[in-house]
């Protein structure tokens, strides 16, 4: 057992709250929202040059977008999520592509992993939802092994995923014990964060969003398979709700870059590469 395990937060408050976010995860179906993901995890992805035989850890590897193609690649791959029914959906895809790829279910806080353990440690988009993050900072340096690097992929608060959140907190406002998941995409904060056990490099990049349909059927889409904004507005009243998604659908009528129907939106997000000390 890791340091960090025999400390974890005995807080029922924060027991509660990482309750709740596991519950909120494993609502609607991450697998069929991330498909309209795929091309801008394959941009993060071949950014990260793996080499075959590498030891990669995916966390919060959600339904497996980055741990499966990278396992393809010839990396020795383990993905972890919080959510056990989207460990179980990337065990399927990797037994569907025929390949060797092990998925844990467990907390980034309280990885479940010797020190060490990784030449590579990944998050795209997700370990930043953690409440804790000076917890996850510390646990994925513990887990890579002196040399090795952690990339991380995290919205920025001044980008379109970024407004998203804003609009979604004004109506339904977040759990005061958890930390804005954006303060990851804040630079100095996650130089801060991770300073003590690597030297940190970070690039601004976009994540492409595109959808053959119009955004008033993006925010449905988001209300019906992505957890956080079903849970959002599922808290909401019936009047709340159409506020709500009436808010989200201009912010994505606003930034939308497609003129054939469908939808376009480029979000800002850090790109972080720590490499260990």
């Amino acid at each position: 057992m890791s340091s960090i395990e025999a400390t974890a937060a005995t807080d029922p408050e924060m027991q509660a709250l990482k309750q709740r976010l596991k519950t909120t995860w494993e609502s609607g179906d991450y697998g069929a929202f991330a498909v309209y993901l795929q091309r801008g995890a394959a941009d993060f992805l071949e950014r990260l040059d793996i080499q075959p035989g590498t030891h990669m850890l995916d966390v919060a590897c959600g339904a497996g977008q980055i741990s499966v193609p990278a396992a393809r690649a010839g990396a020795q791959v383990t993905g972890v999520d919080i959510a056990a029914n989207l460990v179980e959906q990337a065990r399927s895809w990797a037994r569907e592509e025929g390949v060797d790829a092990r998925f844990d279910e467990g907390d980034a806080e309280a990885l479940p992993y010797d020190d060490a353990s990784f030449d590579l440690v990944t998050s795209l988009l997700g370990a930043m939802f953690a409440p804790q993050p000076d917890r996850v900072a510390s646990e994925l340096l513990r887990v890579c092994r002196p040399g090795g690097r952690i990339v991380m992929g995290n919205w920025t608060p001044e980008g379109f995923v970024g407004g998203m959140f804003k609009i979604i907190g004004k109506h339904a406002p977040p759990p005061p014990l958890m930390a804005p998941p954006v303060q990851w995409g804040d630079e100095a904060t996650v130089r801060q964060r991770l300073a003590t056990g690597a030297e940190v490099t970070v690039t601004r990049r976009y994540y492409p969003f595109e959808y053959p349909f119009g955004p008033e059927a993006v925010v449905d889409l988001f209300r019906d398979y992505y957890g956080p904004a079903q849970k959002a507005l599922a808290a909401l009243d019936h009047a709340g709700q159409a506020a709500l998604q009436e808010e989200l659908t201009l912010h994505w009528q606003q930034h939308n870059q497609a003129n054939d129907g469908g939808t376009r939106v480029e979000a800002e997000y850090l790109e972080v590469v720590a490499r260990r000390c």
